[in-house]
């Protein structure tokens, strides 16, 4: 055992009626390997058991609906067949020992008509295409061009999330986290650079923020707001979604998910894989402050760095991506300081069991 195995990051936490085995949390990953019908895969179920050692992981981003999707083979958890195939993952998790959440997504503009019911043009606040591309199995293309939102189809998009969230529940999970990040639905209702409307969800930062509000309302209702967690990504430009004031306008957006109570903010400090950081600067730490629940800190951390926010108390969870695709056993690994294995870069997206389930682990 090295002396960083008694460090505060590998004991456990209370978070809300669950306690986690340790501070470190699989972050949500796209991987693209649902099966048909957008069904989460049986392989599935052995990935995300391989890393149960985790304290916690977040399940990658699920369409709460059929126009909720972006990327090819991506899971649902809008039907009754993707609660089943979820369910196989919870199970295998909980036989594990570990604790998993679901993350409920909608893309919003990030889409192309391809993945959408009728060639549909893909939702949005406002019709602004964004500079981005998408992932359709032969590689990634530019998305297609959005319409705006009616104002009649918003309370729609909140019952959306509300559902999902009751099928998580459902398939086993032990919560939920509503995906508010990386410039997909919510995030660019957040944003004046994805957000032109003039109406109650558009112009001001209170308007903006409603979005994030309702729905975070809305599953803390139903499964309990210690079921639930929400992600932000207040800095960069991902998926073409930034804003001119964001230090302003997410200090609101904590408030507003302060008063709604849910058990956690999963915070991406920086530009999401690239950077920690930000132009222009957001200070993360007093967002942290505006917050009574738990923090989560996401973004290009390693063990020292990991430590020193638990240390610093600039964190109380911390979520790692990419190694944990690489590292089945990365709780392991940092505990006794051993080397990680490298990453797969080419079997990120779609295919099957290379670069999903057959990353060894220090034991073999």
């Amino acid at each position: 055992m090295t002396a960083s195995a008694l460090h505060p990051l590998f004991q456990p936490l209370h978070l809300g009626p669950i306690t986690l085995a340790n501070r470190i949390v699989m972050a949500p990953l796209t991987r693209n390997r649902a099966d048909a019908g957008n069904v989460a895969a049986a392989i599935t179920a052995d990935y995300y058991a391989q890393r149960a050692g985790a304290g916690l992981i977040v399940a990658e981003g699920s369409q709460v609906s059929p126009m909720g999707q972006g990327y090819l083979a991506t899971p649902g958890i809008h039907s009754s067949e993707q609660v089943t195939g979820w369910r196989r993952v919870t199970d295998a998790v909980h036989a594990a020992g570990g604790r998993i959440f679901l993350q409920l997504w909608h893309v919003g503009r990030v889409s192309h008509v391809s993945l959408l019911p009728g060639q549909a043009a893909p939702l949005a606040p406002s019709a602004v295409t964004a500079n981005t591309k998408t992932y359709l199995g032969e590689g990634f293309v530019p998305v297609s061009a959005p319409r705006a939102l009616d104002l009649a189809e918003i309370p729609g998009i909140v019952d959306d999330f509300r559902r999902g969230a009751a099928n998580a529940a459902l398939a086993g999970f032990d919560g939920v986290e509503i995906h508010a990040a990386n410039g997909y639905l919510i995030d660019q209702f957040m944003k004046d650079g994805a957000n032109k409307r003039d109406d109650a969800y558009g112009g001001s930062i209170d308007n903006r923020t409603r979005l994030l509000a309702e729905v975070a309302a809305a599953v803390c209702a139903e499964i309990g707001r210690d079921r639930v967690g929400v992600r932000l990504s207040p800095a960069g430009p991902i998926n073409d979604c930034a804003d001119t004031a964001p230090q302003a306008l997410f200090e609101l957006a904590v408030d507003k998910l302060d008063a709604i109570g849910p058990v956690y903010i999963h915070m991406i400090e920086g530009i999401t894989g690239a950077t920690r950081d930000t132009d222009p600067v957001v200070d993360f730490q007093a967002l942290r402050r505006r917050f009574s629940g738990v923090y989560m800190a996401n973004n290009c951390l390693d063990l020292t760095s990991a430590q020193a926010a638990i240390d610093g108390k600039r964190a109380d969870l911390v979520s790692f991506g990419r190694d944990f695709i690489a590292n089945p056993d990365l709780v392991e690994r940092l505990r006794r300081g051993a080397p990680l294995n490298a990453l797969d870069r080419a079997t990120l997206y779609g295919g099957g069991a290379k670069g999903y389930v057959d990353y060894p682990a220090l034991a073999e």
